[in-house]
């Protein structure tokens, strides 16, 4: 996995071993920020479920200000501390090693978020608990934009999408990414 453009273009990244984390391959990382690129430059950016932190590393790359990386096992938060330090971009990061749910609770009141990407675990439900966590929105700014990875069976409902309008989904073959606006 390597950061696909910006400042850190062409750095690889370390990934954690085993079956625990699904890094996002480098054609679909591409395609994603080939359609928000206009959207990164200079913003907060939330990374849920960060895995080696592929995403928000390509969104500092590109241009984003701030990135707050979330991953709940302590080995990959290690990873993404390496990468953020092989990459130069670890003055422009924070890491917490906590659950989605946890962080959500403890980012209550600080910085607010322009983009969020989550990729949590296919098939659990995690992205309706965080779409639906009372706390959720207040971490967001107005017409911020959030971004759910997930599996192809994954679909959110109208209850699912309090606060927020389905604005496209993008499908690969195996996943896809589910592009919604906070109203």
């Amino acid at each position: 996995m390597r950061v696909i453009a910006g400042k850190a273009k062409r750095l690889q990244l370390k990934t954690p071993t085993g079956m625990d984390t699904r890094p996002t391959t480098d054609r679909i990382k591409e395609t994603l920020f080939n359609m928000i690129q206009d959207d990164i430059y200079d913003v907060n950016f939330l990374d849920l479920f960060s895995g080696s932190g592929g995403i928000g590393i390509e969104a500092l790359s590109r241009g984003a200000r701030h990135a707050c990386f979330v991953e709940q096992s302590r080995n990959a938060a290690g990873i993404i501390r390496d990468n953020l330090r092989y990459t130069k971009l670890d003055g422009q990061a924070d890491v917490m090693v906590c659950t989605a749910l946890s962080a959500i609770t403890m980012l209550q009141g600080r910085e607010k978020f322009h983009v969020v990407f989550m990729d949590p675990p296919y098939g659990k439900g995690l992205e309706k608990e965080i779409l639906r966590h009372p706390s959720f929105c207040d971490l967001l700014k107005e017409n911020a934009l959030v971004i759910v990875e997930a599996d192809l069976e994954t679909f959110l409902e109208d209850a699912d999408l309090v606060g927020f309008h389905l604005v496209k989904e993008k499908i690969y073959k195996t996943n896809k990414h589910i592009f919604l606006e906070k109203l």
